[in-house]
């Protein structure tokens, strides 16, 4: 079984310019692997950084220390030290996110939203449209919302197209950073369901789950972020 996704000794420490330039310590020495096939979930009391781990693996936030491997077109790529350019292709075709909030341009229609990463990994947009609807009808948003650009939608309806479009690629890392906190019960199973899927098509799952019943579904290994805080001065 392959390790598309190796981190190690990772670490993170915020500068509060605001406050003096003080330095607040996130993580440190962060070290795990997700293989293919394997969802593991980030554990830990809120403010332990979890969300940090898992930003600094899209990289949105920059590492201080240590390495995150993947591979991306059959090489090992270190996104912790590669070049922007370099990310934005590891984002386009290895690694997919689906963050707690719907960013998107204004006036875009919910359907194209979600067609759009599809279109990008080289599907036609006709295809990639006609997936981008099974999946929301999936997920139970109503049709005559498919058209509109989601700017007023609920919360719920809002990650529900957050998820389609997450997960309508075929990338082997997939990021999770709570999709089912604005969910009901109907539409969290689904979603479990298509993680279910997505382990059995080798991809490798990491992310954030406070829904003890969902984590305990889709979990294959749970890595305590309590481990990493950082040493305190006595």
């Amino acid at each position: 079984m392959t390790t598309p996704l190796v981190v190690s000794e990772l670490s993170k420490t915020f500068t509060m310019h605001l406050q003096g330039g003080v330095r607040l310590p996130v993580v440190e020495n962060v070290s795990f692997a997700v293989r293919a096939g394997e969802c593991a979930v980030l554990g830990g009391p809120s403010g332990t950084g979890k969300s940090s781990i898992l930003k600094m693996v899209y990289g949105n936030y920059a590492a201080d220390a240590g390495q995150i491997i993947v591979t991306h077109d059959g090489a090992l790529v270190d996104l912790a030290t590669a070049d922007p350019r370099t990310v934005i292709d590891v984002r386009r075709r290895t690694v997919g996110y689906v963050s707690q909030f719907l960013r998107v341009v204004p006036r875009v229609s919910a359907l194209d939203i979600v067609a759009e990463p599809a279109i990008a990994e080289g599907t036609e947009p006709e295809s990639a449209r006609a997936k981008a609807a099974a999946m929301l009808a999936r997920l139970n948003l109503p049709e005559r919302l498919w058209r509109l650009p989601p700017a007023t939608f609920s919360g719920g309806e809002q990650q529900r197209v957050n998820i389609a479009r997450g997960f309508i690629t075929a990338h082997p890392i997939l990021l999770l950073d709570e999709p089912t906190a604005s969910l009901d019960r109907a539409n969290r199973q689904v979603v479990v369901e298509m993680i279910a899927e997505k382990k059995a098509a080798g991809t490798a799952l990491l992310g954030i789950f406070h829904d003890q019943d969902v984590r305990e579904q889709v979990a294959d290994s749970i890595i305590d972020v309590t481990q990493f805080a950082p040493a305190r001065a006595a």
